[in-house]
């Protein structure tokens, strides 16, 4: 047991960037994971966790960036919804590509509300689920996202960040100054680096769909998931 009352493995691994992106490359060409695929199973792990430590919280506001971690939160978005809680979704930069479009169109069918950013109220949401940026971002941080992840960093409003809080760096964590400090982190595949800085009250790892080969591989000393859960406390 970790001092926050989850699993921690003997030897749990931190991967950087560069060995975060391997293990992912892994997974699409070794294992023949498929993107959609691994995209559905991190957005439910993502969602599972929220439910566990916010289980009250059921206004929530999924905010995505342009790349694979805001098809997560879409993912998770509508996972939320299944378990019963009222998730919006603000999408500012939406790809031109079909994975994205159909995560899109699976939101909208299930009546999940998107909104733009001048309608955001203060107050309205009990919860912010930051998907902005994954382990492969660099910067710069283009608009309107620096205004967005400003927002999160200076809100009252509890935040929890999908894999890596936006505008940490991978492995050096939080940048000088204000920033986004998660309440709920929920690692994916393997802790990054930079969740070693993470101080919040829960940290969740998602990621029940690593062949053991691979993790072996990478010595990565993942903890077992309790029953059938999608992701475990670390």
């Amino acid at each position: 047991m970790n001092r926050l009352g989850g699993i921690m493995g003997k030897g749990l691994r931190y991967l950087t960037q560069t060995e975060a992106i391997k293990v992912d490359q892994e997974l699409f060409n070794e294992y023949r994971f498929s993107v959609d695929q691994l995209m559905e199973l991190a957005g439910l792990s993502c969602a599972s966790a929220i439910r566990s430590a916010f289980p009250e919280a059921t206004r929530v506001l999924v905010l995505c960036g342009p790349g694979n971690n805001g098809g997560d939160g879409l993912v998770c978005a509508r996972h939320l919804g299944l378990f019963g809680y009222s998730p919006s979704v603000l999408y500012p930069k939406q790809p031109d590509k079909p994975l994205f479009a159909n995560l899109v169109h699976q939101c909208r069918e299930m009546g999940i509300p998107f909104v733009p950013v001048d309608a955001v109220i203060p107050g309205e949401y009990q919860l912010l689920v930051d998907a902005l940026f994954g382990f492969s971002f660099k910067p710069p941080i283009r608009a309107p996202f620096g205004s967005l992840i400003d927002a999160m960093a200076a809100s009252s409003v509890p935040v929890a960040s999908v894999d890596v809080p936006s505008g940490w760096d991978v492995e050096k964590g939080p940048p000088e100054g204000v920033s986004v400090r998660p309440k709920l982190l929920v690692s994916l595949t393997a802790p990054k680096k930079c969740a070693e800085f993470f101080d919040g009250p829960f940290h969740f790892l998602g990621g029940r769909f690593v062949p053991q080969k691979l993790a072996e591989k990478y010595s990565l000393d993942l903890p077992e998931y309790p029953g059938s859960d999608q992701c475990v406390r670390i």
